[in-house]
């Protein structure tokens, strides 16, 4: 067998591709990660982690990653920082080409490539995120009690978040760059009920505001900029939350494999199967409802599972 050829190829490092790994190594498949441009995934820039199993005190998101990738090498897995660039799911073994110019060969493929939350692309959101600025209520809302937020968004997503939060914080604002919202009526209408929620549209933000003392970073506000005469607000707030939706990455398998009418890899119900016998996916890649660290971990030990019920069918394993 070719040098570079394995049972198991994993693409991605998240919790669903270190999960994964983790499984499959224990079940003697000596898996190999591709890490890819983000090891570690979106919880790399996730301060603190409150809602993770089996850490009662919290822990921090990076440290989370390594703790799991750790663990995935102690049980035999191989991680290397690449990225696939290129797939062939045509024929088996499939191949994958990585962004170094190798090709891999694999009997199963477990994808696990995540979701990336789309964001404004200031740089001042980039320095202050993880420190007040947050692409996930679920995550972190709890952190905000008794403060005052900003959501940014126009579709159900803005509408279901800034309702979330309304557990937490004291003052909601809800920033939509037009007059006109995207979302359901269902949920404009829950939204605009809570009286916790105000809304200001025709508007987007041009700067986060912030500190830095000796390394520690928080939001103290932003500047807003009124999309119809371009004049700015200044406005105090503790924390921001970007709704704008996410994006699957899933562009390196082209049409390959089926996705859903958002991108979102289709696995058949129940399984982390997608189209392609041997192809598996974990993970955001295919979870647009939840996203969640421990979703993304339970799919991620299926999808090993999985991988692993299908070469004991066709004698690899």
């Amino acid at each position: 067998m070719a040098e570079n050829h394995h049972k198991v190829i994993i693409i991605g490092s998240g919790p669903a591709g270190l999960t994964a790994a983790i499984y499959a190594s224990r079940a003697n498949l000596n898996p190999i990660i591709f890490e890819g441009i983000q090891p570690g995934g979106q919880l790399t820039i996730t301060t603190e982690v409150d809602n993770y199993p089996g850490f009662k005190e919290g822990i921090q998101g990076p440290e989370l990653m390594e703790i799991m990738r750790e663990q995935a090498i102690r049980f035999g897995a191989e991680a290397y920082f690449k990225a696939a660039t290129e797939v062939d799911f045509s024929e088996r073994p499939f191949k994958i080409i990585t962004d170094d110019n190798q090709k891999h060969t694999a009997d199963s493929v477990i994808i696990a490539t995540g979701a990336s939350a789309r964001l404004l692309g200031i740089p001042s959101e980039s320095k202050y995120m993880g420190f007040g600025v947050s692409a996930c209520a679920t995550c972190d809302g709890f952190f905000y009690k008794g403060k005052k937020v900003i959501v940014v968004g126009g579709g159900d997503t803005a509408m279901e978040e800034a309702t979330y939060l309304t557990k937490f914080a004291s003052e909601v604002i809800l920033i939509h760059r037009r007059e006109e919202f995207r979302a359901s009526k269902i949920m404009e209408d829950r939204a605009k009920k809570n009286p916790k929620i105000k809304f200001m549209t025709n508007q987007t933000i041009k700067e986060v505001v912030g500190t830095e003392n000796k390394g520690i970073k928080s939001v103290t506000g932003v500047i807003l900029e009124n999309t119809k005469d371009g004049s700015l607000t200044e406005m105090d707030i503790d924390g921001i939350f970007i709704a704008i939706g996410h994006s699957p990455n899933t562009k390196v398998f082209g049409d390959q494999l089926d996705k859903d009418e958002t991108g979102y890899l289709n696995t058949i119900p129940g399984t982390t199967k997608t189209n392609i016998e041997g192809v598996f996916a974990a993970g955001d890649v295919s979870d647009k409802t939840y996203r969640q660290a421990i979703t993304a971990a339970g799919t991620g030990c299926m999808a090993a599972l999985d991988a692993q019920h299908f070469l004991e069918e066709h004698e690899i394993a």
